[in-house]
């Protein structure tokens, strides 16, 4: 208990330092990050086919031969695919997400995370397409550019499909031991959340 809180206070203090030292200028970081955002893939798109052309790839075959593979990909994973969506189909219509949500809200309140938002979390490593759904809700509940809808959206680019990833592609190519892949991958979603948390109440709190 008092390392959650401990926990706690630090986040808090951590976030007044970061209000403190922007200060005014705060505003000014937040058009930064959105003028960021809004240039950031029109720059990708144009950057990727100049490298392509200096360094002398064929760009537009290239794309089209990565574009069939995909396609056999696709095929491939598709029993997978069928397979993962029912288990996460299963898991939400047995009522196991909503006594997760009520299990670990207490430690979500303890670091600044609204409870609305912790369906997102449970949800992200086991399906894109279901975190979306739930991401979707929060905005028509809350609004895009309510603290829970930016926090909700940030959470989502900040983590991945775990579960998803090593159920289908470990299973398209024959691998059953994962290894360390699960714990690494966990590790790495959990900490794209604390920080999405963190962000999120820096730059819009």
């Amino acid at each position: 208990m008092l390392d959650s809180l401990s926990t706690a206070a630090a986040i808090d203090t951590i976030t007044q330092v970061a209000q403190t030292a922007t200060g005014g200028s705060e505003s000014l970081f937040v058009i930064i990050m959105k003028g960021f955002s809004n240039y950031a893939i029109p720059f990708l798109l144009l950057v990727i086919p100049i490298l392509g052309f200096a360094k002398k790839v064929k760009v537009y075959e290239a794309f089209v031969d990565g574009a069939k593979e995909g396609f056999h990909v696709a095929v491939r994973i598709i029993p997978y695919l069928v397979a993962i969506l029912v288990a996460i189909g299963m898991f939400r219509a047995s009522g196991a997400m909503d006594f997760f949500v009520k299990l670990l809200s207490p430690l979500t309140n303890l670091v600044g995370m609204p409870a609305e938002t912790l369906p997102v979390a449970l949800m992200r490593p086991l399906s894109g397409s279901g975190t979306l759904g739930l991401v979707t809700e929060l905005m028509n509940q809350f609004g895009p550019d309510s603290f829970i809808g930016r926090l909700a959206s940030t959470m989502f680019g900040s983590t991945e499909t775990t579960f998803y990833v090593l159920a289908v592609y470990f299973g398209s190519v024959g691998i059953r031991r994962t290894r360390h892949a699960v714990a690494a991958g966990l590790v790495g979603d959990i900490t794209g959340l604390l920080v999405a948390v963190l962000i999120c109440r820096v730059v819009f709190l």
